[in-house]
């Protein structure tokens, strides 16, 4: 059983640790030739860090010419807050401008958040200052980053280049708990090396992920059997 004040204080500490991973992202996003104000648009308005973090960085391997798969993976890896929603829009019953808001902050931590609850008051509490926790603070340190990236010159003197590949890895390893998850990944990984000489930057993270979905539809059940 959960209290409103234990509630809280676990959304607004998942909100903490979530936001300094802004700091990353802003100063990424930076070196990647973002100016502050459009790193700024893309946290609150895309506000879903691994398809940030997949933007800038094709955008800082292949330039503006890259747009399109930049665009494309982000999008891509943006889809699973769409399934989110699926399972907590009947949990939330938001009307009217609560449930633009609600679409906005439905992520993986306040999504989390609230299935780990018993009650549906809590649940709701949960998701509702998760999201808001997790807004405020990752949006503020985006700032912070942004703003740290501007002054420091060339990003591989910092090995701020290999940022984006770094945070994927954090992102994506503690997931692989499970045969079938690792295979998947590692098949990604093949396909995605095997690309990247003979084809433009952004290709290779779309060639992978549609591996990655391939194998998860045909072999992830046999694998887990």
């Amino acid at each position: 059983m959960h209290s409103g004040a234990n509630t809280k204080a676990t959304s607004v500490s998942v909100g903490v640790a979530t936001g300094l991973y802004g700091i990353s992202f802003g100063a990424l996003s930076s070196v990647a030739g973002l100016d502050i104000w459009q790193t700024m648009a893309l946290s609150l308005l895309m506000f879903s860090g691994a398809s940030q973090f997949a933007f800038v960085g094709v955008v800082a391997a292949g330039g503006v010419a890259s747009l399109p798969g930049a665009i494309v993976s982000s999008w891509l890896l943006g889809v699973r807050n769409g399934f989110y929603a699926i399972r907590i829009a009947p949990l939330l019953k938001a009307r009217g401008a609560k449930r633009f808001m609600a679409a906005q902050l439905t992520i993986d931590e306040s999504t989390g958040v609230a299935l780990s609850r018993e009650e549906t008051k809590e649940s709701k509490l949960g998701f509702w200052w998760t999201g808001a926790a997790v807004y405020v603070f990752w949006n503020s340190l985006t700032f912070v980053g942004a703003l740290v990236g501007q002054q420091i010159g060339d990003p591989s003197q910092w090995g701020l280049d290999a940022v984006a590949a770094a945070s994927f890895v954090g992102l994506v390893w503690p997931r692989l708990v499970d045969l079938a998850s690792r295979t998947i990944a590692g098949v990604a990984v093949v396909v995605a090396v095997i690309a990247s000489p003979f084809v433009p930057s952004g290709i290779p993270v779309l060639l992978s992920g549609l591996a990655g979905i391939a194998i998860a539809i045909f072999i992830k059940p046999k694998v887990d059997s």
